[in-house]
């Protein structure tokens, strides 16, 4: 390794090792404060955002999978702020649904750190934004990360935690 780089490449580590950090404090404010994991947030202002939502179409929205949102889903069943309602024209389709405690809750729920990332985005210069894509899909490449899909941003709406597949970061 270059002497010149070895300084930069640790500021660069250091930054991603803070990035991951902050996402991690951010889901356990939200636990401490509201009872509820990432993903338990993220399932909230999803169907608070886009309305009724099948187990799937969440599992695609949280890059959890399906075996994992069910539980998820059990579990926020469980404190009543969700439901499971069968679809009217086809009974094979259950949607997942706020209960009146889930709405009022996913209201005073904080913007989750995507929203606010994206805010502070959308304020830069467009060969900014440019630059910062073109080193964040180095650093993907650098560490193999190609394969991990992506999931589409409403800029309009509250955007949703990255979720790692499990109830928990």
């Amino acid at each position: 390794m270059h002497t010149d780089n070895e300084l930069i490449i640790k500021e660069i580590v250091g930054a991603i090792r803070r990035l991951v950090r902050a996402v991690y404090l951010d889901s356990s404010k939200m636990s401490r404060g509201f009872g509820l994991t990432g993903p338990q947030s993220g399932i909230l202002h999803n169907i608070a955002i886009y309305g009724p939502l099948s187990s799937a179409d969440l599992s695609r929205k949280l890059y959890v999978t399906p075996s994992n949102i069910t539980g998820i889903i059990d579990r926020l069943e469980k404190k009543g702020l969700v439901e499971r309602i069968r679809k009217e024209e086809d009974r094979r389709i259950v949607l997942i649904t706020l209960t009146q405690k889930g709405k009022d809750l996913s209201r005073s729920l904080p913007d989750p750190i995507e929203k606010r990332l994206i805010s502070g985005l959308v304020d830069l210069e467009p060969i900014q934004v440019r630059e910062l894509s073109k080193a964040m899909k180095l650093i993907l490449n650098l560490i193999d990360a190609r394969e991990i899909e992506d999931s589409p941003l409403r800029f309009s709406h509250p955007a949703n935690s990255v979720v790692n597949g499990d109830d928990h970061f």
